[in-house]
């Protein structure tokens, strides 16, 4: 389908080929909103790069183009405003035709991309250990990513890159082989139990020398494939992805089993590939360890700083095996794009493992690789978010906290919906604020942990989005009516609100496509909740069922498009819908 960005750019473009030379009929328009709607519907500002370029007043510019615009087809008025602006009034009917073309888009005027493979490496817990508040952004963020780029088109390839490998099972093991002599074999597999049993194992290394040396051979022992050693290592493992998945389950994150690939795939590889990049001549030595010097790093003192893959007593570190994984997808899937989600601490070391990769030629071009680093979640204190113990937060208790709280006011606000009801609403809106909040704010930036704001019924929340959903599902009910009669149903958009709505949602594609481009979902929340609020003032100034016979069609067809954006948004943000609330 044409969209509208692509309608005026291509007007714009010609307008300005011939107004000031065909060199410049590919200029980018910028083409924003207008902020007032009394002064146009649509911006765009190419004026003001164009004067510079060209030594003249962007004013004088933009009236140029004005004046070599043919707008009868689209505009009812075009007008040039204060250095340079140029204003466009669009035609109701213009507008009304673009709609109905997306309308009939399954992809609501999202641009389609090539189906080539992309990894999304996400969540990435440690095997033994319970999943704990620290996971909630990368686990929430990835999966919208990796919803977002199925969508987009992408054949979608998650990796959940479990940490299941290293010094610290022979450790676990050890202890896991005390106990079960202690208590004649067999021990629990609950995995709350495995992670006390994490901090007993831990608090007998540090205190007992006789222990942590029986541990370090243990992990030669693991290392080495010793049968018993690997039993008990499975046991670990798979009671830590039963856990997992269960989490995911309740969060609502598409990781399966099949989806984890964790460190120890790699074990064997790690030789290997740094015999790939000894080839390529990208090793060194420095202090008895074997070092990458990624190009552009350097010390504060000026010197070349190394990435050190091979420690002096042989043993490999986290940037093999990311080394290794990237060779992986790169030369076995065949990715066109690695998105790595992870804490933004660890930035520097993935500019330094990216500049390693590329110096040593292993990157194909037109292959992306891409952090997408996050934020910390802060308590009110504006410290890391911790109970009032002073504990990490278990993951697990605070979705159950979130059903809890959403529960409640769900009871509180409709106690006429069934126990099955208020159940699954507790669980959509409860589990849907959790996301929310996170994904709606800049990934970049912490942010603080509220409860009170992210289940309010108002503003920028998953409530209040699931709420506007609602509010027009009822529309249809009241009615007795189905929002899919209305897919074909022409629209009118003679009042301003109506014309407002329907220009919002023509702009769902192209803030999609920034916001995947830019791996940024907080865009499209952004979008959906200024979404929400059109409907909403469409709503209150524009009745509907109340309307008559072609008008009430006409909204009716508005708000079933406006309910159908919403549900795919939410949707591309692993936040469920409900039919009431």
């Amino acid at each position: 389908m044409v969209t509208l960005n692509q309608s005026l750019t291509e007007a714009l473009g010609r307008a300005a080929g011939a107004a000031l030379g065909a060199e410049h009929a590919g200029v980018d328009p910028i083409l924003k909103p207008a902020r007032d709607p009394k002064h146009g519907d649509v911006q765009a500002n190419l004026a003001m790069g164009l004067g510079k370029k060209l030594g003249r007043p962007p004013r004088e510019v933009a009236e140029r183009i004005v004046g070599a615009l043919d707008h009868a087809g689209f505009a009812d008025g075009v007008a040039v405003a204060g250095p340079g602006f140029i204003n466009i009034t669009l035609k109701p009917a213009f507008v009304a035709g673009l709609l109905a073309e997306q309308r009939r888009d399954e992809r609501l005027g999202v641009t389609p991309l090539p189906a080539d493979p992309v990894v999304v490496d996400y969540s990435a817990p440690n095997a033994a250990k319970e999943m704990h508040v620290g996971h909630l952004r990368s686990s929430v963020i990835g999966d919208a990513l990796a919803r977002m780029l199925s969508f987009a088109g992408r054949e979608v390839i998650r990796q959940n890159h479990l940490g299941d490998w290293g010094t610290q099972f022979g450790m676990l093991i050890e202890h896991l082989l005390d106990v079960e002599a202690e208590h004649g074999g067999g021990t629990s597999s609950d995995v709350a139990e495995l992670n006390v049993f994490y901090k007993a194992a831990k608090a007998k290394f540090d205190a007992d020398k006789a222990f942590a040396e029986r541990s370090r051979r243990r992990v030669v022992a693991l290392q080495s494939g010793d049968a018993v050693t690997l039993e008990r290592w499975q046991q670990l493992i798979e009671v830590s992805r039963t856990y997992f998945a269960a989490v995911y389950e309740r969060l609502g994150v598409l990781l399966t089993d099949a989806d984890i690939r964790g460190e120890s795939f790699y074990n064997d590889r790690l030789a290997g590939t740094l015999e790939r990049f000894a080839s390529a001549g990208q090793l060194a030595e420095s202090q008895g360890a074997t070092v990458i010097y990624p190009e552009g790093f350097a010390d504060r003192d000026g010197n070349p700083m190394p990435m050190i893959v091979r420690k002096s007593d042989g043993g490999y570190l986290y940037a093999t095996t990311d080394l290794a994984a990237a060779l992986f997808r790169i030369e076995e899937l065949r990715v066109a794009q690695s998105v790595y989600v992870t804490d933004s601490r660890q930035s520097p070391h993935f500019a330094m493992f990216f500049q390693a990769l590329r110096q040593a030629g292993f990157v194909p071009e037109g292959v992306r690789l891409d952090h997408v680093p996050f934020g910390t979640v802060l308590g009110p204190d504006r410290k890391p978010f911790k109970s009032r113990s002073g504990d990490t937060i278990k993951l697990i208790d605070l979705i159950d906290e979130a059903e809890s709280r959403a529960g409640a006011a769900v009871a509180a606000k409709n106690p006429d919906l069934t126990e099955a009801e208020r159940a699954a609403v507790a669980h959509a809106v409860g589990v849907g604020a959790l996301k929310y909040a996170d994904l709606s704010n800049d990934r970049i930036k912490d942010y603080v942990f509220d409860w009170e704001r992210m289940l309010a019924l108002e503003g920028n929340t998953a409530p209040y989005l699931i709420y506007s959903y609602v509010r027009i599902r009822s529309i249809f009910r009241k009615g007795e009516l189905k929002p899919e009669a209305y897919g074909a149903t022409s629209v009118s958009l003679d009042d301003p609100d109506e014309k407002g709505l329907a220009l919002h949602l023509l702009r769902f594609g192209e803030t999609f496509d920034g916001a995947l481009d830019a791996l940024e979902p907080h865009r499209l929340c952004t979008y959906l909740y200024e979404l929400a609020a059109k409907f909403h003032r469409f709503f209150e100034h524009c009745p509907v069922l109340k309307a008559e016979a072609g008008v009430r069609a006409s909204r009716l067809a508005l708000c079933a498009e406006t309910a159908r954006t919403l549900r795919a948004g939410l949707g591309l943000l692993g936040i469920e819908t409900v039919e009431k609330m």
